[in-house]
């Protein structure tokens, strides 16, 4: 007797073929959905770790991109002040030339007026320069922090020029650096550091003439102004000798008054009296002294105040001396300020140097950044292909299977 065994379906295996069939399905689903947005990691739940990762990078590239917006801002400022320094150089080589021009022997006293107009003129420019703000509406040469007009001046009383502001210059960061340079640096004046005098000699008819003020130790300048008087001029005590016994007044009062100094020379010369009781500065008189005759000596607290100083003197020039007097002094304080102006135009470079430097690194950080990202999520094509078309090889043997199971049924073998 021959026995025959047949495998009969079952509610069992009908729901472990659907859900087979399903699971698949929302595998194939998944893969699909994975190469279609070029990610392996579409939602948190696929990889957690991973997408924290990739997370915290987009993090990082979204600050760095913040931090490269407000650079370039910084840039743009710092550049247009760097620009406005090179235009204050220009209208200071302008002025210097013409104040050479006004010391020459043939200029009249009305040509040397029309001079000091044309020199006004230059003076305004120079000012509103210093005053300039970028795009924003903020002062270029704010400091650490400035009103809007930074610069305020003529003014009546002392100083003539005042910065109104907190001098100093903001730091740089790894990721930034200021919108303002220091404009008290560039463009104010200190006396120990600086030594700028102006020098005038008084009453208009007399014969001495002056040198630079010297700083021979800064430590001991305090910023007062001299006024230093000739008392008496010996020619008869000592034979051949001639004496000057002269004061010297001090502006605020600080150490002086410094009374009954003497300086001799032979009668047949002209005086050369070093001058050096002024607290760390010195200064040569030369010419011929007499009794009442001053020099005064008054430190110029600002750019400004020197191309001032220039203007008046050059303008109010009565001859030819005094003209070569205020012209001599005006160069050299002109060379000094323009020395503070072209320093602050190298930090200027120094910052915008200090920029690219920066941008090159967040562009590396963000290289970084973005290769991270692409490792926690982005998709490797190639596997993505290949475990899609095994997913849809199984899903369509999973349909097979399951058209042949659905066959086996207790009513098709009693059929």
């Amino acid at each position: 007797m021959t026995t025959s065994f047949s495998r009969l379906g079952s509610a069992n295996t009908y729901d472990n073929a659907l859900r087979n069939i399903a699971n698949r399905q929302t595998a194939l689903s998944n893969l699909q959905e994975n190469l279609t947005s070029g990610k392996k990691v579409v939602r948190a739940s696929d990889d957690p770790t991973g997408a924290a990762q990739a997370e915290r990078a987009l993090n990082r590239m979204s600050r760095i991109a913040t931090d490269q917006r407000a650079l370039e801002s910084q840039r743009n400022s710092i550049t247009v002040a760097e620009s406005t320094l090179g235009d204050v150089n220009n209208a200071l080589q302008n002025f210097r030339e013409l104040v050479v021009s006004a010391g020459n022997g043939v200029q009249t006293t009305a040509d040397r007026q029309a001079i000091a107009i044309q020199l006004t003129g230059l003076r305004d420019q120079i000012l509103g320069l210093a005053n300039t703000k970028d795009t924003n509406g903020l002062p270029l040469f704010s400091a650490l922090g400035s009103a809007l007009t930074p610069f305020v001046g003529p003014q009546s009383t002392a100083p003539d020029y005042q910065f109104n502001g907190l001098p100093g210059q903001s730091t740089s960061s790894e990721v930034a650096i200021p919108f303002a340079l220091d404009g008290d640096s560039a463009f104010m004046l200190q006396s120990a550091r600086d030594g700028v005098y102006n020098v005038s000699a008084s009453p208009a008819s007399t014969l001495l003439k002056t040198g630079s003020v010297a700083v021979s130790n800064s430590s001991l300048v305090s910023g007062s102004a001299y006024t230093i008087t000739v008392g008496t001029v010996d020619t008869t005590t000592v034979p051949g000798t001639t004496t000057v016994t002269y004061g010297i007044t001090e502006t605020p009062n600080v150490t002086g008054p410094f009374n009954g100094l003497t300086a001799s020379y032979p009668s047949t010369q002209t005086a050369n009296i070093a001058v050096t009781a002024m607290p760390g500065l010195s200064l040569s008189i030369t010419g011929t002294p007499a009794v009442g005759d001053t020099v005064t000596v008054k430190p110029s607290p600002s750019l400004f105040s020197v191309l001032d100083n220039a203007i008046r003197d050059i303008g109010g020039a009565a001859n030819s001396a005094a003209a070569a007097q205020a012209v001599g002094q005006a160069l050299g304080n002109i060379d000094i300020g323009m020395g503070r102006v072209s320093a602050a135009r190298g930090q200027a470079g120094d910052l915008l140097n200090r920029a690219d430097r920066i941008t090159a690194n967040q562009d590396k950080r963000s290289i970084q950044l973005e290769a991270d990202r692409s490792r926690a999520e982005d998709l490797d094509m190639v596997k993505g292909i290949s475990d899609f078309q095994k997913a849809q090889t199984g899903y369509q043997a999973a349909l097979q299977s399951y058209a042949q199971v659905q066959k086996l049924s207790l009513f098709n073998y009693i059929s």
